[in-house]
């Protein structure tokens, strides 16, 4: 039990009505979730607003309300308190309520478009196997210690965030890693924790269905380095020009990282297969399990991050030779008949880039690429017929389908990914709603030597149609094609 007194010293109060010697038992944000001793968060949402339910939540015997605005129906027996910022404040007394986790790890943060999710998983695999218990935040799962949780959001809510690292400290973590999405920090979900460190990947064109304009979104990513303390360390992508933007003002160490120029923390590819890739980084080389330009990078930022907070270079070298592939990040998928089957997370223009242009330097010039996308529903439309166009241009055959189309009409998010297909290269483009069709056709087109890449979903096992997931793994439907094709 905390004291109303002891949770909002740092959280920006304005004023306070009633008796901040309250005791509470609970911190929500959600009136559904509020009972009796419950501190209840009025915050103003991008689809509710808190401040709708602060009644609901006394009703259910919240104790203590924060909020913008305070109603004017407010009495005794609640203690009222008033901030300009109910997002902030919530993230502030998760923090106090929860003793305040992150300061009892070493807490480092991955943010950017693309590369979030295999950098702060490789990290966390990278201390564990150098003797660490850890933690993990990620897209595909959480982890406290070997202890798997489910992941709903890149990036939890402030009271579940806090929760689950006051879990990791009492589990004996020494480290978390922590996927930082830009609506977490727009959203105030990571205020009150204390990072020592952040690392940027890239920036490029993403979620402007959220932040509208390019430039909040990188505001959103900014916001986070310039709330980064001077005892922590920043560490950003030097071949992505944003990466000195992100690092203006920031009081934090500073540190870089580059696969084509001048940096802190080097790297080179030397060669690569679908079987791995051999890398010189700092002028040490090492084989790896992964491949493409762009995992160069994202090994490369775990290196330097893990150089960074101490450990011994020679082991980060060897440790980073066992590691294998993130799941969904191109995963290969064996099966019979000698096609390459790939599958990776790509729902980006650049992340698709980056996945065929690596695919387009390994496979054989009298081999086809054939390339299976769609675009997600309720997301950031204008991104979808850049994703085509990206596909055709750079596969020998296209077959766009249906991602998750969530509340959208499937077709009419493959209307708006045919707008940027051009007639030179509409004869290499087919249409199938159908995902699972889709990627049976694509296998049946293959033959021995071909690749193909089913982009968009990764490690997702659901498809999510009218709010509902229904059971769906691109995995599984490659290896069900390849056997029917196999025993045709």
């Amino acid at each position: 039990m905390k004291r109303v007194s002891d949770l909002i010293g740092n959280a920006g109060i304005v004023s306070v009505k009633g008796d901040s010697n309250t005791e509470i038992s609970d911190i929500s944000f959600d009136s559904r979730n509020a009972g009796p001793g419950t501190l209840f968060v009025a915050v103003r949402g991008t689809r509710s607003d808190g401040h709708d339910f602060i009644a609901a939540a006394i009703k259910a015997g919240a104790a203590a309300v924060i909020c913008e605005t305070i109603p004017a129906y407010a009495g005794e027996g609640v203690c009222w308190i008033k901030t300009d910022d109910s997002a902030r404040a919530l993230g502030v007394v998760s923090s106090e309520f929860y003793g305040n986790p992150s300061a009892s790890l070493k807490l480092t943060g991955v943010t950017g478009t693309n590369g979030k999710t295999t950098i702060a998983t490789l990290l966390y695999r990278m201390f564990t196997k150098l003797g660490y218990k850890c933690g993990l935040f990620s897209t595909v799962c959480n982890y406290i210690g070997n202890t798997e949780l489910p992941a709903t959001h890149t990036t939890p809510d402030p009271v579940e965030l806090n929760r689950t690292l006051a879990a990791m400290v009492e589990a004996g973590c020494d480290y978390a890693f922590m996927e930082v999405s830009s609506h977490a920090v727009d959203q105030k979900r990571i205020a009150g924790l204390n990072f020592a460190g952040g690392i940027f990947t890239n920036l490029t064109h993403d979620h402007l269905d959220y932040h509208k304009t390019f430039d909040n979104y990188l505001n959103a990513k900014k916001a986070f380095f310039d709330s980064l303390p001077s005892s922590a360390f920043a560490l950003v992508n030097n071949d992505d020009r944003n990466g000195k933007v992100m690092i203006q003002n920031c009081r934090a160490a500073r540190y870089t990282f580059s696969t084509r120029g001048k940096a802190d923390f080097r790297c080179t590819v030397l060669e690569q297969d679908f079987s791995g890739m051999a890398v010189r980084i700092q002028g040490e080389d090492v084989w790896t399990r992964f491949v493409g330009d762009y995992n160069a990078s994202n090994l490369l930022a775990v290196y330097s991050a893990s150089v960074i907070l101490g450990a011994e270079k020679v082991e980060v070298l060897r440790i980073l030779s066992e590691l294998k592939s993130v799941p969904g990040r191109l995963e290969v998928v064996d099966g019979p008949g000698g096609i390459s089957c790939l599958v990776d997370y790509a729902h980006t223009p650049d992340a698709l880039q980056n996945v065929i242009t690596t695919i387009n330097r390994i496979r054989p010039d009298d081999k086809q690429l054939i390339t299976v996308v769609g675009a997600g529903g309720d997301r950031d439309r204008t991104k979808r017929p850049l994703m085509a166009a990206i596909t055709a241009e750079g596969s020998t055959k296209v077959i766009l389908t249906s991602d998750n189309p969530r509340t959208e009409d499937p077709d009419k998010i493959l209307d708006d990914m045919e707008a940027g297909i051009t007639p030179d290269v509409r004869r290499k483009v087919l249409r199938i709603t159908n995902r699972r069709e889709a990627i049976k056709t694509a296998v049946m087109l293959a033959g021995p030597g071909d690749v193909v890449l089913v982009a968009g979903k990764g490690h997702e096992n659901y498809q999510e149609i009218n709010g509902v997931k229904h059971h769906f793994d691109d995995r599984e439907e490659l290896k069900s094609a390849l056997l029917l094709k196999n025993n045709n």
